[in-house]
């Protein structure tokens, strides 16, 4: 009596009232993060975008990752996996993937583009005018057509790469998300918060994303162009949730540590990309940068205050299973 009744786990699966809630859980923010990919590539054509602007919301976002990594995803992934050492394996291996990716196709980069014409003062477009007009005097007569030429086939090829390498991280992010939804169901139900964290982090970065890709596009596709892409780059994370899911219903519960601790790599290798080079690059905004990346870490930690106090602790294993579960070794008298 006043105890309270826990879903029933079967080899993993959670039972059908509670699979529907988290479905509908996956399928909400799954509609709410490809509306932010869409609005993050309009963004360009309908604000102007500082270069501190684009700093300070990249070190906020950047923080709310690092900090659901750290205090979110890798619990929780402690909880699922056989070990520890599991969780690191898979953390690691989630890290290099997406340092590869990065060194292969060069994707993430969250700069504006030269081409949007979006500067930081009143004069800068004036003296990329000026470069711009010396530059063609420079040049001898036909060869401004030919070196055109080049340069819009140099930035289709920059934003094709950078769009391969968004769409394989942006399916990372929703098997992310849909491993977290998976987890607040199997260890705290009633509770979304890791979901609910995962779901923040993809959704505050997913339009940084987006407008990586259109502006890179300005110069070298049209605009109906561009909106196709980004409609198309949109659908990446609900189908990488989608594939996820699916799989976590064949494999069982069991994959859902692997993909919170592989998640938590990438997540850490991509805030750690945006914020070490503000160590070098952006020293006059430092104390802006500082602050914003404070509050996103302290969004992460305040998340945690809305899951159970047994959403970390390791489930019980029968005393039976222990010699199996220790290392052996010999001991010499």
């Amino acid at each position: 009596m006043g105890q309270r009744r826990e879903p029933k786990l079967d080899n993993g699966r959670i039972s059908r009232g509670s699979d529907r809630r988290t479905m509908s859980s996956l399928v909400t923010y799954c509609v709410l993060v490809m509306a932010a990919s869409l609005a993050g590539g309009e963004l360009l054509s309908l604000f102007r975008l500082t270069h501190t602007t684009m700093q300070v919301l990249v070190s906020g976002v950047a923080g709310l990752m690092l900090g659901i990594a750290l205090f979110h995803m890798i619990p929780h992934a402690a909880v699922e996996a056989v070990s520890l050492d599991a969780v690191m394996l898979g953390t690691m291996c989630g890290l290099l993937t997406t340092f590869i990716l990065i060194r292969v196709f060069n994707f993430h980069q969250h700069g504006v583009a030269e081409t949007t014409e979006i500067v930081e003062g009143p004069h800068a477009t004036h003296k990329h005018d000026d470069a711009r007009h010396r530059q063609r005097a420079e040049q001898p007569p036909g060869a401004e057509h030919t070196v055109g030429a080049k340069l819009n086939v140099r930035r289709r090829m920059s934003w094709v790469g950078i769009g391969v390498g968004l769409t394989i991280h942006a399916l990372f992010d929703g098997a992310a998300l849909a491993a977290s939804i998976r987890a607040d169901a199997h260890n705290a139900p009633g509770s979304e918060a890791l979901g609910f964290a995962t779901f923040l982090a993809v959704f505050f970065h997913k339009p940084l994303d987006s407008m990586s890709i259109t502006s890179l596009m300005a110069a070298a596709e049209t605009s109906a162009t561009r909106r196709k892409i980004n409609v198309a780059y949109s659908l990446a994370t609900p189908v990488g949730a989608a594939l996820f899911w699916m799989g976590s219903e064949w494999f069982g519960a069991g994959i859902v540590g692997c993909a919170l601790a592989f998640s938590a790599g990438v997540f850490l290798c991509i805030s750690l990309s945006d914020l070490l080079p503000e160590l070098q690059f952006h020293s006059h905004d430092r104390f802006k940068l500082s602050a914003a990346l404070l509050v996103g870490v302290g969004v992460a930690w305040a998340i945690g205050y809305f899951e159970p106090p047994h959403a970390h602790a390791r489930k019980s294993v029968p005393a039976s299973a222990l010699p199996q579960l220790l290392p052996r070794t010999k001991i010499q008298h």
